[in-house]
């Protein structure tokens, strides 16, 4: 995979890899762009505290897959 505008893999990065399991790491979502959304497309768990919801993405590898660039682009068109 090389680096393109659906694709960049930063391996000088300190926290590379930011999650474990993935060959082709896509850095370029390094922060989701659907990370406020309640809709999103990837598999977020939600810890519960009082008064609060909180998002938990560290087990999501969604926006660091490659074939999910266009899943990504068309949901945040929606």
């Amino acid at each position: 995979m090389q680096n393109s505008y659906r694709f960049f893999e930063n391996r000088a990065c300190q926290y590379f890899p930011c999650h474990k399991g993935l060959e082709d790491f896509n850095c370029l979502f390094c922060f989701c762009p659907m990370y406020l959304r309640e809709d999103c497309p990837g598999n977020p768990k939600y810890i519960e505290k009082p008064g609060k919801k909180i998002k938990d993405c560290s087990d999501c590898t969604f926006p660091h897959r490659f074939e999910n660039y266009d899943k990504i682009i068309q949901h945040l068109k929606e």
